[in-house]
């Protein structure tokens, strides 16, 4: 760049002199230009141009859209099966010791206490005293429902006789559960159907055992509808049943005892696999077989059997 030349007063040509704030105002200018542009670049390449991570964090998003409303259908199915749970639990407490289940939490009804060191120990007193009053409520639930349970027993005539309560399969996990009592899809016709007993999943060839002493009431081999059937009859009215035998091993009018052995699991009849068909009666009323075996698993065991057996909509006969 040249040097500029100005005429002062006198007409007399004198080179110009550039001052330093002049100097210091053109590069505060081009510096604060330039920043611009390069906001305004940035912003369209933004608004134009996706990242990588952008696009993944996109396809996420899209992703937990679709998720989401299925997790929540799931939440309130589970809401839905814990309450049937509950119900069940009644049933059973009622059709067995005649009174009301206890609650699954007694202390659900108070709320936790949070940030401890911030809360004064006139609050934590009272606290403790009202959990302290509702365990002792539950506590005297208790009492009074097994005092219930007593009087039943003491005033009745008739003797209480609790139902068979063990597997009639041994070595028992709850994944081979199958449908119980209800209307179920049928595997062959693929419509809803009534089904009256337990689909017990095992491999054929498992041994079965009667759950309770009793008499064998009848005994059936065909191969058609349930295929080859033992039937118990049990002291109390109760009755039961076992399906889709391979073999058989105990005859009509014998006498047994809890634990037997009348025969082998099999895929007689209409059978969609290998699997015991099991039922309860009382006086001709169909039970619901998983009802009876809380006396026999332990609880993780039973809830979880619980939860398979309302879950799974196809029977297996």
């Amino acid at each position: 760049m040249g040097n500029r030349y100005i005429l002062d007063d006198d007409n007399n040509v004198r080179k110009a002199r550039t001052s330093v704030w002049t100097i210091v105002r053109k590069i505060l200018v081009f510096f604060v230009g330039t920043l611009s542009l390069a906001v305004v670049y940035y912003v369209v390449f933004a608004l134009l141009f996706s990242t990588d991570k952008e696009k993944i964090l996109e396809q996420e998003n899209k992703m937990y859209e679709k998720i989401v409303p299925q997790m929540k259908q799931k939440a309130e199915l589970l809401e839905d099966v814990v309450d049937g749970l509950q119900e069940r639990d009644n049933g059973i407490y009622t059709e067995i010791f005649h009174a009301s289940a206890p609650s699954l939490n007694p202390l659900h009804t108070l709320s936790s206490l949070s940030g401890l060191d911030t809360i004064p120990d006139t609050r934590i007193v009272r606290y403790s005293s009202d959990k302290l009053a509702v365990i002792e409520k539950s506590a005297s639930s208790v009492e009074e429902n097994f005092q219930v349970i007593f009087q039943a027993l003491e005033s009745s005539s008739e003797q209480k006789v609790a139902p068979p309560m063990t597997v009639p399969v041994k070595n028992f996990s709850f994944a081979r559960t199958g449908a119980s009592v209800g209307m179920k899809i049928n595997p062959f016709y693929k419509v809803p159907m009534q089904h009256n007993g337990l689909d017990l999943i095992a491999s054929a060839g498992e041994p079965v055992y009667a759950t309770a002493d009793g008499v064998v009431t009848d005994v059936v081999r065909s191969r058609k509808g349930l295929g080859n059937v033992v039937t118990i009859s049990h002291e109390g009215g109760y009755s039961t049943r076992y399906a889709h035998l391979a073999d058989i091993e105990v005859r009509k009018g014998r006498r047994l005892s809890r634990g037997t052995r009348i025969g082998y699991v099999g895929i007689s009849g209409n059978s969609f696999a290998p699997h015991l068909h099991y039922e309860v009666l009382r006086d001709t009323v169909v039970l619901d077989p998983v009802n009876c075996f809380f006396g026999s698993l332990t609880v993780d065991e039973y809830v979880n059997m619980l939860v398979m057996s309302v879950s799974t909509g196809q029977s297996m006969d």
